[in-house]
């Protein structure tokens, strides 16, 4: 009995740790105070996670580490049982009952999974990309997790990477925005005072620069000025560390010849420095010890490196766990520094509420209720429909009519698991209805839907297996697939073409140098278009893509994404038009994949030539065989009704540098369907001390027009709407004269010349 009450009471003492109501500050110097070097170190180290289901001994080796409390924290474990096995050896079996983090990509949605972030871009909705999140929030902690790796705000200019998919597209200052709406929707108020069991810590993505690797490689080399990072490249870092996010994580690449993990200037010069951020960063996976393949030194070398940069936890690359006590003993790197990560880590357990309550995020009933609920499968769908870019519409074919006969042609029409996405981790497709399915529940006993798969995506079937990672598309004899799709639509009233890229020809290791579409699929498009009937291509992509073609053959054709997994159901909603599309382009579609990178806020040149010049001309900064600029440019996308602008007026032509001018403009719905429209705000700074674009976004608005009806959208200008950083991260405000533009795209505006005076 006595033996009992001693085990109950040692236990409790134990656990009284995490009960401890103690200030962050008293509460972290207690527990630092009890640790042992090792103890410490143990606390950077973030490893792959196992499927152990229960708290008994095993050999696992990771097992191993939580018992020895070498292990802070996890990845790619979830499930609230298995959450809570691991769990339990951190908080039972270990010296001091250090709670584990446990983190996961959730970068766009959970089991009910969202579009990709870059199709909910083109919503231009920050308050959708926050429920979005929200959303995600509450599903993914209901299975444990506590600790996302999102959001990726990486400037893209280049189609050809892939990451392209994870981001919100080529503009810094619409990255900003959405960027900080997830925050929102991951956090809450967490961050800044503790985070709810519905909430988890964001991190952001990827520190920095990543979406400038040369010619769009992943893992590839990043060189530019500071001037470009700070104006261009740097501004969505800053906007979500001003939002609080929780921690960062470095990229891969390298910043100033230095690899980003281990780029003092970059972690504690800037980050912390002129930024201000306080929680802790980790390094993308493995990282550490690829900057010994990068010609930087041996792991020692690169250990010390990245910890004096200013990093604070290793994940996967067990460099930390190897050699930060050799470091340390050789005098390469100082105990204050490896103190200061611990306390920031430890800080983050402290504001999840992991002390108190290690299980909080364990809680089997919540996910049993929680995930794919019809509440969030609406939520899903009404996002969905929001991203959808219609790219053309001859003759106003869509909407489609719900009667008669349609042909629904295409891979992608009848696969499910293709559906998510890349980076999809919560994802269970089998519940998801196919575009085929979804549309023959759509329109019941009204229309006849007939199916053909039509083709294979790649002659190449060894191509083709390797793009399909994991979510593989069953493959056909393509003559007989061929003949079948040409029967079924020689029988249709109208064809509509399911056909783009697999789920994984985007995100990370998806490169692409050629973006047109895959050649068995465009042999059969061209096939369908030779049939005389009308042609309504759904293109899936997780990038742009070249559709220089099909813009010149097909009747319409709207950009679907991957919209998760209620794509087929959303799809119905705007071909049918239940719904308006609204969705605009966050980034520049090419005429061919030799113009990239394209974007639309690039430098002029001293030779310039206007965007849409079909002429080649000399001795002028152009191509010899393409037209000059992009096939659809950023902001794009047609409706299914019309808009008006009217000129812009400004309050005053001019302005002192510390007032404000308001620029407004009138927008008319001239069509014959409500809808909303995207207005958005440019600049341009005619003359200054640095080169600057030739449109900058500065603003935009989502407005709800009746036909018929008008009404006068306002943009306020400031100082900060006018300035840019010079070379040091310092804003800079020129007087001199600015074009204001409104307009309903990037290349289609109304523009007004306001001048800033001293």
């Amino acid at each position: 009995m006595k033996k009992t009450i001693l085990c109950f009471s040692i236990l409790m003492s134990c656990l009284s740790l995490h009960a401890q109501k103690k200030p962050m500050n008293e509460f972290v110097d207690d527990l630092m105070a009890k640790m042992t070097v090792e103890e410490k170190i143990g606390q950077l180290n973030l490893m792959p996670g196992t499927d152990l289901t229960t708290g008994a001994k095993t050999n696992s080796p990771l097992v191993e580490l939580v018992e020895k409390g070498m292990l802070g924290a996890v990845l790619n474990t979830k499930g609230a049982a298995k959450v809570r096995a691991l769990q339990e050896v951190a908080v039972k079996r270990s010296r001091l009952h250090i709670p584990l983090i446990f983190g996961l990509d959730v970068i766009h949605g959970y089991e009910t999974v969202l579009p990709l972030p870059l199709a909910q871009a083109c919503s231009w909705n920050p308050q959708a990309i926050e429920d979005g999140a929200r959303m995600a929030a509450e599903e993914a902690t209901a299975s444990g997790i506590c600790w996302n790796y999102s959001p990726m705000v990486d400037v893209a200019l280049d189609a050809r990477w892939g990451r392209v998919a994870e981001g919100y597209g080529e503009d810094p200052y619409l990255s900003s925005v959405m960027a900080v709406a997830a925050i929102r929707g991951y956090q809450g108020s967490g961050e800044r005072q503790g985070y709810a069991k519905n909430e988890f810590m964001a991190c952001l993505k990827h520190y920095a620069l990543y979406g400038a690797s040369e010619a769009g490689r992943d893992y590839n080399t990043v060189d530019m000025s500071r001037l470009r990072m700070y104006n261009q490249y740097l501004p969505p870092y800053k906007a979500a560390v001003e939002a609080g996010v929780g921690s960062v994580m470095s990229s891969f690449n390298i910043v100033d010849g230095m690899p980003a993990t281990g780029n003092r200037w970059l972690i504690t010069d800037v980050l912390r420095g002129q930024w201000g951020f306080n929680g802790f960063l980790v390094t993308d996976y493995g990282s550490i010890n690829e900057m010994t393949n990068w010609g930087f030194g041996d792991q020692m070398q690169s250990t010390a490196q990245a910890m004096n940069a200013g990093t604070d936890m290793d994940m996967c690359s067990s460099a930390f766990l190897v050699q930060l006590k050799a470091c340390l003993d050789n005098g390469t790197v100082k105990m204050a520094q490896i103190d200061q990560a611990v306390r920031r880590v430890l800080e983050a357990k402290y504001k999840l509420g992991l002390f108190d309550d290690p299980y909080r995020y364990c809680d089997p009933k919540r996910e049993k209720k929680e995930l794919y609920t019809a509440q969030h499968r609406q939520t899903a769908r009404d996002i969905a429909a929001q991203t959808f870019v219609l790219l053309k519409n001859d003759n106003d074919i869509l909407p489609l009519k719900k009667q008669g006969s349609i042909a629904l042609i295409g891979p992608l029409a009848d696969t499910r698991n293709n559906l998510p996405g890349c980076w999809s981790t919560g994802d269970k497709p089998e519940k998801y209805a196919t575009v085929k399915e979804a549309m023959q529940r759509y329109l019941g006993d009204k229309a006849t839907v007939t199916y053909a798969q039509g083709s294979n995506i790649y002659d190449d079937s060894v191509r083709q297996e390797a793009v399909g990672i994991g979510r593989p598309i069953p493959r056909g004899d393509a003559k007989q697939m061929l003949a079948e799709a040409l029967k079924v639509a020689k029988n249709a009233d109208v064809i509509v073409a399911c056909l783009g890229e697999l789920a994984d020809m985007s995100g990370e290791s998806s490169a692409r140098s050629d973006l047109t579409m895959p050649d068995a699929e465009a042999r059969l498009l061209k096939a369908l278009v030779r049939t005389g009937k009308p042609v309504v291509l759904l293109n899936f992509a997780g990038r742009p893509t070249v559709l220089s073609w099909e813009n010149d053959n097909a009747a319409a054709i709207m950009n679907v994404w991957f919209a998760g997994s209620e794509t087929g159901d959303a799809i119905c909603d705007v071909l049918f038009g239940d719904k308006v599309p609204t969705g605009k382009l966050v980034n520049s579609f090419p005429r061919t994949t030799g113009q990239e990178p394209l974007y639309y806020n690039h430098l002029n040149t001293g030779r310039p030539v206007e965007d849409g010049s079909k002429v080649f001309r000399k001795f002028q900064s152009n191509y010899t065989d393409v037209t000059q600029g992009p096939l659809y440019p950023f902001g794009y996308g047609l409706s299914y009704t019309s808009y008006s602008y009217s000129p812009v007026t400004l309050s005053s032509s001019t302005m002192k540098a510390g007032g404000k001018v308001t620029a407004t403009a009138t927008i008319t719905n001239t069509g014959s369907r409500d809808g909303d429209e995207i207005v958005q705000f440019y600049i341009r700074d005619r003359f200054a001390s640095i080169v600057r674009p030739v449109k900058e976004l500065k603003g935009f608005q989502r407005i709800h027009l009746a036909k018929g009806e008008s009404k006068t959208v306002s943009f306020d200008i400031d100082a900060a709407t006018l300035s840019y950083y010079d070379n040091e991260g310092k804003t800079v405000l020129e007087p001199g004269d600015f074009d204001i533009m409104i307009g309903a795209n990037s290349a289609n505006v109304q523009s007004a010349k306001l001048t800033l005076t001293k």
